[in-house]
């Protein structure tokens, strides 16, 4: 049985100032597809968003994006929104992230912005209340999420995170290694693609 479906990517709906970040996104997209795997999104057409979705969909693979009604057209082109499997419009973010997480088997945060921190934060929000043992990675693309990973630490040394055990996220830092390690570490823990029923709770 395949405990990994689909795979959650948050990243920046822009380019950043780094060719490798457009770069990596469209090869996590590949990797995505060649895995057999679907890619769930924030819908976003344009930046990394865009290539990871590119990637992805040249690939083969199936691509959901999930996006609230006020962003479509800050965030994507109707023409590129076209070519998705599944387009889902929500009213607002809250309903947007809860679909992601429900649609999702793994989260990957790859570089981005205020937005991308806030997503990926709060699902290790959930895996620290219980909510969830989904595997959680982050893509340190060039050092870029170096700066979290020193807070998580201090945060850990300073006594605020007391149930560090069940916030473990995985840091790649190539984008050939982000499915593989999230295929490993589902197929270590045994936790199937629908979660635990048992922690999983309506959130």
């Amino acid at each position: 049985m395949n405990l990994i479906r689909s795979i959650c990517v948050y990243c920046g709906s822009s380019t950043g100032r780094s060719e490798i970040y457009m770069e990596t996104g469209y090869a996590l997209g590949r990797s995505i597809a060649d895995a057999g795997l679907s890619l769930v999104y924030g819908g976003g057409t344009k930046g990394i968003m865009g290539a990871v979705a590119k990637g992805t969909i040249e690939g083969g693979g199936k691509v959901t994006g999930i996006i609230p009604r006020f962003l479509m057209n800050k965030e994507a082109t109707e023409a590129a929104l076209g070519k998705l499997d599944d387009l889902i419009v929500t009213e607002d973010m809250h309903t947007r992230k809860h679909k992601m997480f429900e649609k999702s088997d793994a989260f990957v945060a790859l570089p981005g912005g205020i937005g991308t921190l806030e997503e990926i934060v709060e699902i290790m929000t959930w895996a620290q209340l219980g909510r969830h043992r989904k595997p959680i990675v982050f893509a340190n693309i060039g050092g870029f999420w170096d700066p979290m990973l020193t807070l998580l630490d201090h945060m850990r040394n300073e006594g605020f995170v007391h149930t560090g055990h069940l916030v473990q996220p995985i840091v790649v830092d190539d984008a050939k290694a982000i499915v593989p390690a999230v295929l490993s570490e589902a197929a270590a823990t045994g936790i199937p693609a629908e979660g635990d029923p048992k922690l999983i709770d309506r959130l």
